[in-house]
């Protein structure tokens, strides 16, 4: 494991550094990866950032006039925790990646080099310390990026990985000219009416167990032909059971090609990766993931099982 110091003196020593970012890319990988996009190339450095699926547009406000393509001679993956969730443009470089930056405690110290910081609430948390330590002047541009991944990784700063810590560096941020206020609307405050429309399906779907202790809901193909809905709009959706009074474990079911991605959030006293585990997962304490191969009514069965057990471990 590297220290941020070591990785600074890693970076400088790079050219041509690709920078890859996970699938369904959410805030905080385009924030972390963006970031140290602009902290490189204020170095006077060649770098590109990549991704396997598209960049949501809400996201556009982080990507560079133009990126000239590269011909890697240095990979970095940001906050990516295993190398399968590159997606299917990038599994090419799953073996090749020569640093990984990440704050998930289920890293599968798969790259050569590595830094997890499992107590930092973000990737970007940590980039912001990295770009320090390169000796870049954070200019707005990166402030945006950083405050991007730390505020979407933290629910607006409602989740319980936030700390002092991460609020002194989006302070920071906001004083080197990060837009708060629209990076929020933009990121909280605005749903397109296709996400409404998605909105109302998921809740047709919510079912309760254990007396409520436990909630899930579904989002398949069908809802999404349905609404028009697209994977970009489904962001926050996670969160929806875990809102409801009295539920200690809120579950996503999310349709993917051969099965189902299961999200999990839980109350403080539940371990939610412990949860996900169990199916060959991982993740945060409070919330994690994983994909079961089953029908929607399997997929449901096992889980809320999981769920149950949990609970009554934890003395609900």
């Amino acid at each position: 494991m590297m220290t941020v110091p070591q990785i600074c003196a890693y970076l400088n020593e790079q050219e041509d550094i690709l920078i890859l970012c996970h699938q369904s890319p959410d805030g905080d990988t385009l924030g972390s990866g963006f970031g140290l996009y602009y902290a490189l190339r204020a170095l006077g450095k060649r770098a590109q950032v990549v991704c396997s699926d598209p960049i949501p547009p809400q996201f556009s406000y982080l990507l560079p006039e133009e990126m000239p393509q590269i011909t890697p001679r240095c990979i970095v993956a940001v906050d990516v925790a295993d190398p399968q969730l590159l997606g299917d443009k990038l599994s090419c470089l799953a073996d090749k990646v020569d640093l990984c930056i990440d704050h998930h405690p289920s890293n599968r110290g798969y790259a050569a080099r590595t830094l997890v910081r499992p107590d930092a609430a973000a990737t970007a948390e940590v980039m912001a310390e990295i770009i320090r330590g390169l000796q870049v002047r954070l200019d707005q541009r990166m402030a945006d990026c950083i405050y991007t991944g730390l505020c979407t990784d933290t629910g607006c700063f409602q989740y319980s990985n936030v700390t002092s810590y991460t609020l002194r560096i989006a302070a920071d941020m906001m004083d080197l000219g990060a837009d708060a206020y629209h990076i929020n609307r933009k990121m909280f405050g605005t749903k397109s009416k296709a996400r409404i429309a998605m909105e109302r399906e998921v809740l047709d779907s919510l079912i309760y167990a254990m007396d409520g202790r436990v909630a899930v809901i579904a989002v398949t193909k069908e809802m999404l032909d349905r609404t028009g809905a697209k994977e970009s709009e489904l962001d926050g959706l996670s969160s929806i059971p875990r809102e409801i009074e009295g539920v200690k474990v809120g579950i996503t079911l999310r349709e993917k090609p051969g099965g189902f991605k299961i999200s999990v959030r839980t109350v403080e006293e539940i371990d939610a990766a412990n949860i996900c585990a169990l199916f060959g997962g991982g993740g945060h304490a409070r919330a994690a993931g994983c994909f079961i191969p089953e029908t929607l009514e399997r997929c449901r069965e096992k889980v809320i099982d999981a769920a149950k057990a949990a609970c009554k471990e934890a003395g609900f």
